[in-house]
């Protein structure tokens, strides 16, 4: 957070005791440190809510990706389904077809005269 180093600590302290007076100083040093204590446990407490949020956030989101997943298969299958069935239908009447054209050739006509 903050990069401060023991010189510059020891200038602050040495500053702080000129302007504050040695009788202040503790005060102020008990009053600072409440308020980083005070500081610290609120961001927790934002931090916690925040990842708890982003959890919640996350799982909604793979449950609806799931779902859609799911649809998306299910509406994928019965596609197939119906081109296999359109494919089994046309092959069915391309045989059927084949065999009137051979039929009719080995016979001479439709009604089965030469």
């Amino acid at each position: 957070m903050l990069d401060i180093g023991l010189q510059e600590l020891i200038v602050i302290l040495i500053v702080a005791l000129i302007v504050f007076g040695p009788k202040k100083l503790p005060e102020l040093s008990r009053a600072i440190g409440k308020g980083l204590s005070e500081l610290k446990h609120t961001l927790e407490g934002v931090k916690e809510e925040v990842e708890t949020e982003f959890k919640e956030s996350t799982e909604t989101v793979k449950e609806e990706l799931k779902e859609t997943a799911e649809r998306v298969e299910a509406e994928l299958r019965e596609t197939v389904g119906t081109v296999k069935e359109q494919q089994v239908e046309k092959e069915t009447e391309e045989t059927e077809k084949v065999v009137e054209k051979k039929t009719g050739a080995e016979g001479g006509g439709k009604d089965g005269r030469p």
